[in-house]
């Protein structure tokens, strides 16, 4: 804190809150407009298919990736079998693995003229699909096993760690008291785990309620395919932005529910992580199915459809190879790189502003900017349009007035709201690495820095840029991965011609050629993997 902190930071640093924080608001009037066409003849259609679809996926995948992360999870926190070191951070993989990706392979595999069916009408001597039963890949459920496959690390993670924390003395108490690993686990960590699986649990289902691809892939009508549908096929952005309100609704009250089960969180003591001669040792049987069970779970979220975008790859590598993949992938790192540095510059002027304004009202900025997190894809497209098209029109109106042609639409037209849409979307998390990298320097070299005489930009620039490169550098590193992944925002907002991997690989998806852009899929998945390394050995040197 510096005492006579100058106002014109907090300006600036309001300003900046409030272009951040502009797709809210936009949402929120648009909704406002009244559309009773469009909106009123979905609300006594189509309406509550979507909400009941977009609900039941939800509970779907939180329930089925509680159901695969938890075991998995407590064996590798609690227990010592074969692999364990490697499966710790092996499971980790499937979150760099787009999820219509794997619905993609999936449906390769499992369709009527796929190898599976295939096989068994060979070995079973079937002649046509009326002759045996096989589950239909292309249903909600289906969608529900490829998200819940794709989004259980998350789950995984947070209880992977709750375990780990929890206290060696009460193990040794429950063995004392003659509880056995499946007693301790019931009865003693599961429900001291429980607010980090319903954080977990919570962030899947935001995940799940933002996703469109995947859905889009399995035909099933989902509140995001409706955003989508409504504002490109009926053409109606007030009725679209209706549909992003009750998203926006289900959202919030995830993160209402994620916020109050970390708060039961502070009911817990912090406690020294477990060693590993405090861990259960399995052997025989019990060790085997450890490690079956975790080989096979990372085997169908990750090995599998890697191997066989790999088998793709090098079976279409001519066709791949080609200008257009270069092209591509020049743009996603360009603009991943572009918003890296931006998203950093305002996230240090907002952490800065925060740290050292003594007014407790310039708390704010920061976390007004952080809310474009929340915000899916398709209602970020919206939400930054529309406020991007009104500022178009008024440049154009007054070129007009003057008796000249006008630029055209220079900001909702160009790669500016694309980079401005990104920007929006990940600022949260540049902002949260750099608040970590800020608690750890010291008040006090605020003060003598003050005391020397130095002014706030002086103290910006030649003590906290030194000692926040770390955060720094984790920020550009975490903000460039999400851009290169991003497809929802990309996909409703890339300007006329403009494509990058995502659109690009997205496209085979949708036409069923997923072969020729195998490359770039690999291209996302391998840059994806870089944050997880990343935070495994943040973890590790945690521990």
């Amino acid at each position: 804190m510096i005492l006579g902190f100058p106002k014109s930071w907090s300006t600036l640093s309001y300003l900046t809150a409030i272009c951040f924080a502009l797709p809210l608001g936009a949402i929120c009037i648009q909704a406002m407009v009244p559309d009773e066409a469009v909106f009123g003849h979905l609300m006594q259609t189509v309406l509550p298919t979507y909400i009941f679809n977009t609900l039941a996926l939800m509970l779907f995948v939180s329930l089925g990736a509680l159901l695969i992360a938890v075991p998995a999870a407590w064996c590798v926190a609690r227990c010592d079998f074969p692999g364990r070191n490697g499966f710790q951070w092996a499971l980790l993989l499937p979150l760099a693995m787009p999820a219509y990706v794997v619905a993609y392979v999936y449906t390769d595999l499992l369709d009527y003229a796929g190898p599976v069916q295939a096989w068994l009408r060979q070995v079973n001597g079937w002649l046509s699909p009326t002759d045996y039963y096989f589950p239909d890949v292309r249903t909600l459920g289906g969608a529900s096993v490829m998200l819940a496959l794709v989004l259980f690390p998350y789950i995984y993670l947070l209880a992977r760690t709750a375990f780990m924390e929890q206290s060696p003395s009460l193990l040794h108490a429950s063995r004392v008291m003659g509880a056995g690993p499946w007693r301790s686990f019931w009865r003693l960590n599961l429900p001291m785990a429980r607010p980090a699986l319903a954080v977990g649990a919570a962030l899947v289902a935001m995940e799940t309620a933002a996703d469109f691809a995947t859905v889009s892939y399995f035909a099933v009508p989902t509140l995001t395919t409706a955003v989508y549908d409504t504002w490109l096929g009926y053409g109606s952005l007030a009725a679209a932005a209706k549909l992003s309100a009750i998203i926006l609704l289900v959202v919030f009250c995830l993160i209402g529910a994620e916020r109050f089960a970390r708060r039961k969180q502070q009911l817990f003591q912090k406690q020294t992580p477990i060693t590993s001669h405090e861990r259960y040792a399995l052997s025989g049987v019990k060790a085997w199915l450890a490690t079956g069970y975790c080989a096979v779970l990372l085997l169908l979220a990750f090995g599998l459809p890697i191997w066989v975008l790999l088998g793709y790859a090098w079976n279409y590598f001519d066709v791949s190879w080609n200008q257009a993949f270069w092209e591509y992938s020049l743009n996603s790192l360009t603009i991943a790189l572009v918003v890296s540095l931006v998203t950093v510059v305002f996230a240090l002027l907002l952490m800065f502003v925060r740290r050292c304004s003594p007014r407790k009202i310039d708390i704010l900025p920061s976390r007004l900017a952080s809310t474009g997190y929340a915000l899916p894809g398709t209602v970020l497209a919206i939400g930054v349009l529309v406020p991007l098209s009104l500022i178009d029109f008024a440049v154009n109106d007054l070129y007009a007035y003057f008796d000249q042609s006008g630029p055209g639409l220079i900001f909702s037209g160009t790669l500016f709201v694309l980079i401005f849409a990104f920007a929006i979307r990940f600022a949260a998390i540049a902002i949260g690495s750099i608040e970590n990298s800020y608690k750890q320097i010291s008040p006090s070299l605020d003060m003598a820095s003050v005391t020397m005489g130095m002014r706030p930009s002086a103290i910006l620039s030649r003590i906290h840029l030194p000692l926040l490169r770390s955060g720094i550098f984790a920020a550009i590193l975490l903000v460039f991965i999400e851009c290169m992944k991003e497809l929802p925002a990309a996909l409703l907002l890339r300007p006329v011609g403009f494509e990058n991997l995502a659109t690009y690989v997205y496209q085979f998806v949708s036409d069923e050629q997923l072969e020729q852009g195998a490359l770039g899929a690999i291209v996302i998945v391998l840059v994806g993997l870089v944050p997880l390394i990343y935070l495994n050995r943040s973890l590790e040197q945690g521990n």
